[in-house]
């Protein structure tokens, strides 16, 4: 065995294909190996060794077991240290492979990065161990996994309540806000159907991945930083589908992830900008070891060549006022003869009236304010009696006449001109930001008993898509980590304030999402007395015996999960279950905790929810209202 080990070794080291810093790579040539690559297999076939122990002579043909080699070099005897070393090493590689020191252009790289990640969870606290479905090794199980799924559950919630759906109704879902309980890839590939190029924002705020309790980011703890580049990448690639052509994207990170995630994006959003705003959300600050973290990140994803970012409103308060008269270089009266013209504003109310006809030349007004019965007229003429000009023609000044003000100095009105819209600064700073007082304590005010952790303020994520779409008001805007339902309470807002019709679609796998997002989002609809949302599941098959695991308190009913498994769920093909019945003494003598990870680790991840293209199959027992709802869902 060990002779076997070290030539092989010692052979495979000869493919620099196989290396990296002189170290083999084990999933690269288990990869070329199932692939049957036939400069591997020259390799191997000149040992002699090699060749008798991995390949069988058939009629003067030699025929390569790749299923032997694949068990011989998977095992955890063959290069320990190698792929273990690699897959702990999250580093800045090339697009081309090579290292920092001999190109050029930046990507981020990691072991798992051509694989699928689910991301399966239905507890902030729970952990289990993912399956990386190798796109290159498993493309059928992946076309399987990513299949769009049947949703169960029905409900339309309105201003009076919740209300099950009998799928008699006639839907238009574009129409429709909805929430979506489920894995969020696979309820982002079953919207692709009916909504790719349809959004006009992504709005996500993802888990961040901090090195402290404060972590929400809970779906593998051995190799964390991998899993949550492998988990985001995942579901960007998806999501971007979903975008219209002048879609935008905005995610929010902290420093956690914050130079990995930029890479990200870089990597597969090529033809778009990217631009990074700092916004102060926790004024009091969460100490670290050197200095207090007041801030939080955005990232603004937006197509290149289009003006995406409209201008931000100004509160009245916040407005900087200047005098319309022009001051300094060719800022006299026949230096633009048409700007000198009277502003006419009511005596009572000192509002603007009208403005007046541009003086012919031989007129001299006496002073700056004439009173004309229940009117004064004001005169671009400073204090000193120097005739001026407006900074707007008179053919032009009409339409900024929503921005000007009159303002009486010492006894002297003047007129003022004061933006109430500007661009958007790359730096947030508000106390409407800060995640306590407007995002803990609002959703509190509206869900009493939540526990909800670490929620936007309402205003942060409201002010984001405003920049995006506050113009459109038949936007569609995605939430694939819909959390406590800020981003559709935003969106309730915006159309409040401006009669839009956007829609929201959020996505959100947690089980909270009934008792904390739908009563959240359901309130909000109640206060405004208008509008509507539709709440629907992925179908569960064994997701529903995960959780049906993890929730059991006793051997007994795990027991009773394991044979309802054996009828009902489907089962790793790895296991056989006649043998855990022979064995099944030594499950029982397991502590509880092993029991739940052993029965959870044998389900066929592959099958979490009931696929759409299952949905007569009569084993699932779709029922007749949900085919319907789903056929319309669809648009069959």
């Amino acid at each position: 065995m060990q002779n076997l080990l070290h030539e092989l070794t010692k052979l495979l080291s000869a493919d620099e294909r196989l290396t990296t810093e002189g170290k083999l790579l084990k999933n690269k040539v288990i990869e070329l190996a199932l692939g049957m690559d036939a400069g591997l297999i020259k390799l191997l076939l000149k040992n002699a060794t090699i060749k008798k122990h991995f390949f069988a002579e058939v009629d003067g043909v030699f025929v390569f077991d790749k299923i032997k080699f694949q068990r011989f070099v998977s095992n955890k005897e063959f290069l320990p240290d190698s792929y273990t070393a690699f897959k702990n090493k999250i580093g800045l590689v090339y697009e081309n492979g090579d290292y920092l020191s001999e190109s050029r252009e930046v990507v981020l790289a990691w072991p798992y990065k051509d694989c699928v990640l689910e991301g399966g969870q239905t507890k902030e606290d729970q952990k289990r161990d993912e399956i990386f479905w190798n796109e290159t090794l498993a493309p059928d199980e992946i076309d399987r996994l990513l299949d769009p799924k049947v949703f169960t559950n029905w409900k339309r919630y309105d201003k009076n309540g919740e209300h099950v759906l009998t799928g008699k109704e006639k839907i238009d879902f574009e129409k429709e806000n909805l929430v979506i309980r489920g894995n969020n890839l696979l309820a982002l590939h079953s919207l692709y159907k009916q909504y790719a190029g349809k959004v006009k924002l992504i709005y996500i705020d993802p888990p961040y991945n901090p090195d402290s309790k404060s972590n929400t980011f809970c779906y593998n703890n051995n190799f964390n930083e991998s899993s949550w580049l492998t988990f985001m990448r995942n579901r960007l690639l998806i999501s971007k589908k979903l975008l219209k052509n002048d879609g935008a994207m905005i995610i929010a990170i902290d420093d956690n992830q914050f130079l990995e995630l930029g890479l990200i994006i870089k990597e597969i959003f090529k033809n778009y900008e990217l631009h990074c705003i700092t916004i102060i959300h926790n004024p009091r600050g969460i100490q670290g070891t050197n200095f207090s973290y007041t801030h939080e990140y955005a990232f603004f994803i937006i197509p290149i060549g289009i003006k995406t970012i409209i201008d931000r409103n100004i509160l009245e308060e916040d407005i900087e006022w200047s005098n319309l008269r022009n001051w300094g270089g060719e800022s006299l009266r026949e230096d633009a003869k048409n700007c000198f013209y009277p502003i006419i504003i009511n005596k009572s109310t000192c509002e603007i009236v009208e403005f007046g006809d541009v003086c012919s030349d031989a007129y001299h007004p006496k002073s700056s304010n004439l009173i004309k019965k229940d009117n004064i007229y004001i005169y671009p003429i400073d204090t000193s009696g120097v005739e001026r000009k407006w900074r707007y023609a008179r053919q032009s000044v009409e339409e900024i006449k929503h921005l000007l003000r009159a303002k009486k100095k010492n006894n002297h009105w003047d007129i003022e001109i004061g933006k109430n819209f500007g661009a958007y600064k790359t730096v947030w700073i508000d106390t409407k930001y800060d995640a306590n007082e407007y995002g803990t304590k609002i959703v509190k005010s509206l869900v009493p008993d939540c526990k909800f952790d670490f929620p936007k303020s309402l205003y942060n994520v409201y002010d984001c898509l405003y920049s995006v779409v506050g113009n459109d008001k038949e936007a569609i805007i995605l939430d694939f980590f819909g959390g406590s339902g800020t981003t559709a309470h935003a969106v309730l807002e915006l159309n409040k304030n401006d009669g839009g019709k956007r829609k929201f679609i959020l996505c959100e796998q947690m089980h909270y999402v009934e008792n904390v997002t739908n009563r959240r989002v359901n309130q909000v609809i109640k206060n405004n007395k208008h509008d509507s949302f539709i709440y629907t599941e992925l179908m569960e098959w064994n997701e529903a015996n995960i959780f049906r695991i993890q929730k059991s308190k006793t051997a007994e009913e795990l027991l009773k999960i394991w044979e309802d498994m054996q009828s009902k769920a489907f089962i790793s093909y790895k296991v056989d279950p006649k043998t855990i019945n022979e064995n099944i003494s030594d499950f029982k003598d397991l502590p509880l905790d092993d029991q739940k990870k052993f029965l959870i680790e044998i389900l066929d991840k592959n099958q979490l929810y009931v696929n759409y293209s299952e949905i007569e199959d009569t084993e699932y027992k779709v029922s007749e209202k949900d085919k319907k709802l789903n056929q319309m869902f669809y648009g069959e």
